[in-house]
Order: structure tokens, then sequence, then C-alpha cells
């Protein structure tokens, strides 16, 4: 009896070629189509069309490091100048748990009721450690960030002044030129990123809360001369009581500070963003402060002087920057700090040393 041939059932079927329609070719030019970034005058049009990828876009190679992104974003930046100004700025503090995320998000929502456009920059504190950050806003902010008509950019703080400075001030444009009219902005509530953030808003609002025992031994007499206007947050259930006792407190507090240079007398009021009362009448008294300041010509010469300001400001950092990054102050910079650890020179004497060397 003769052996039967064994047959596999995996056998090796030739195939049938690919259809013109996704031949090799057309596959490998659909990748670089994906893979092509817009140029800068793309994204400028993109901004100023009200592009949301066009702005993200922009403000990721404002907040790079790469000196070739830097050169891209101050392209885009200075395109987008002159469709920049036309909002109201507003600067959001308070210690962390004060609600100042609820607040933002119900004032936010309460805005684009009334048609208008809202950017939200909240710088989230990177850890000194790590350097990582949670970047947490959008989270804590879930309705506002599905509204078409706002914006929500959280951001590292790093480690510049406050975590905020060029970056924030040039993100600022570029939401103004993308037809954002109310700029918010959210200081990490700690150090000194309330006076970064000061110098670049119109509006400083303070949020306080009443019962923590800081009604007025926790009052910082720096941030409350910047204050505009103090909302005392969670004014509801049982805290109602409270909040009115504070409101008292503060209202005395600041009469004793001299007259703002805008004219301007701050206020204290009650809100609960939690059940959205006291909102609207916070920004009515945002509105009333910009209408004043406006018409006696404060509002305008401020924001000139915030220009000077970060003018002087981004000098001093770019002359820190060049110094530090130097090849040459690297290694004699190493060598000094032995020496200072080892007591055999003092830290004046390095630092003279170091800075005769940079010039």
């Amino acid at each position: 009896m003769g052996k039967k041939s064994k047959s596999s059932a995996l056998k090796e079927i030739k195939g049938v070629n690919d259809p013109e329609a996704i031949s090799t070719s057309s596959v490998s030019s659909i990748k670089s189509k994906r893979k092509k970034l817009p140029s800068d005058d793309q994204l400028v049009k993109g901004i100023l069309d009200g592009n949301i990828t066009s702005l993200s876009r922009a403000i990721t190679l404002v907040e790079s490091t790469n000196p070739k992104h830097l050169k891209r974003a101050h392209y885009i930046i200075t395109k987008c100048l002159p469709y920049a100004n036309n909002s109201v700025r507003i600067g959001i503090t308070g210690v962390p748990g004060v609600g100042k995320s609820t607040f933002i998000e119900s004032l936010g929502k309460s805005l684009t009721k009334q048609n208008h456009k809202v950017a939200v920059l909240a710088v989230d504190p990177s850890s000194t450690i790590t350097k990582g950050s949670i970047l947490g806003d959008k989270t804590r902010m879930e309705d506002l960030v599905k509204d078409d008509n706002a914006f929500i950019r959280p951001s590292p703080s790093g480690n510049s002044l406050g975590g905020v400075a060029r970056k924030s001030r040039e993100t600022i444009i570029l939401c103004e030129a993308a037809g954002f009219d109310i700029i918010i902005i959210e200081t990490v509530g700690v150090g000194q990123s309330e006076t970064a953030v000061h110098s670049m808003v119109d509006f400083f609002l303070l949020l306080k809360l009443a019962g923590a025992g800081d009604e007025l031994q926790g009052i910082k007499r720096g941030i409350i001369e910047m204050a505009d206007a103090i909302v005392i947050n969670k004014a509801d259930g049982e805290n109602i009581k409270a909040a009115k006792m504070a409101k008292v407190e503060f209202n005395r507090a600041l009469h004793l500070y001299p007259q703002k240079a805008s004219g301007w007398q701050p206020k204290v009021t009650l809100c609960s963003a939690l059940e959205n009362s006291g909102i609207r009448e916070a920004w009515q008294m945002i509105e009333s402060f910009v209408q004043q300041t406006k018409s006696n010509g404060y509002f305008n010469n401020h924001r000139k002087e915030q220009n000077k300001f970060w003018l002087l400001q981004t000098i001093e950092e770019q002359l820190k920057s060049n110094f530090y990054n130097s090849e040459t102050i690297k290694k004699e910079l190493k060598k000094q700090l032995q020496l200072v650890e080892n007591g055999e020179t003092t830290p004046f004497a390095a630092a003279e040393l170091l800075l005769k060397l940079g010039n």
C-alpha cells in the first residue's frame, strides 16, 4: 500500500495585488501629509481665524526652550500683535483650597452665556524636586472645558518668576489675536506668582475664605495693596455669618491703605462659586473698574507701564540665561562652588570673579 502524501491545512495562498487606491506610493504619500506640520504663516492665519488647534500649537512653541521653536514663536507673536490688546485681563489669586478653579469655571460659564470668549491660563505648580506638574485644571473645570467659547490652557510653572513671566505674557497676545476678549490668569497662589501676574493684568482679584482664621492676621500687605477686589468665596450654608463678618473686617482694612493710582476704591464681595451666587456681582464690579479706568486714562497708561516692565524683565532673564549657558562659566562655576564649599574663597569673591569672566 503506497504512502499517502501529507498535506498541511496551513498553506500559503498567493494573494492579490493591492488595488491602485491603496498602493504603496499612496500610503506613503498619506503618511507624509500627516507628518507635515503647518508653517508659521499657516499658524498665524489659523489663530486669526480662531482655530484652537493653531492657537495651541503656537503656545507650545512659546513654552518650548528649543531656540528654533522660540524663533518661530517670536515671528508668530509679531504677526499677531496688531490684532491683540482687545481684551480685559483678570488675575485671580488665593491660597490653595480657596476654590479658584470652581470660581473661574462659574465666572467663565457666566461670561460665555453673555457671548464673551474666555481664555483661562492656569499656571500649575511644578515640583521643585521632580520638575513634574499635574496640569489638572482641565479636569477641575470639566464644564467650562466643553464650552465652545472657552479655552483652558494649563501650563507648568517651572522655575521662572512665579511660574509665568514671558510665556504667559506672549500667550495672552496669542489668545487676544484669536478673538478671546476675556483673559483670566490663575496663579499658583504661592510665592512670587502674585507679583508676576499683577504685572500683566488689568484687574487683580484676591479670593479669600471666611472662618479660616486669616481675616486680618493672614493679610499680606503686598497682596492686599495689589488687589482691586477681595471676593470671599464659599459664602454658603453655615458659613454665611462668618463670611459677612469677614467682609466687614476686610472693608475696614482696605480703607487703611492709600488710594490707588487708578482712582478705584477696592471692594469686598461675597460669593459661592459652588451655588453660583455672587458671580454676576463680581463681574459687574470688574466692568465698573474697566469703565472707570478707561475714562480716566489709567487703563491704557497702566498697560504701557507693564510693557516697559516686561522689556526690562526679559533683558534680565536673557542675560541670566546667557551667563549660565556659557561653557566657560559652567566650568569655572563648578570650580568656584568647590572652593566655597572648602572654605578657600568667599561666595562674594567667587561671584565677582565669575561676573568678570562673563563680561
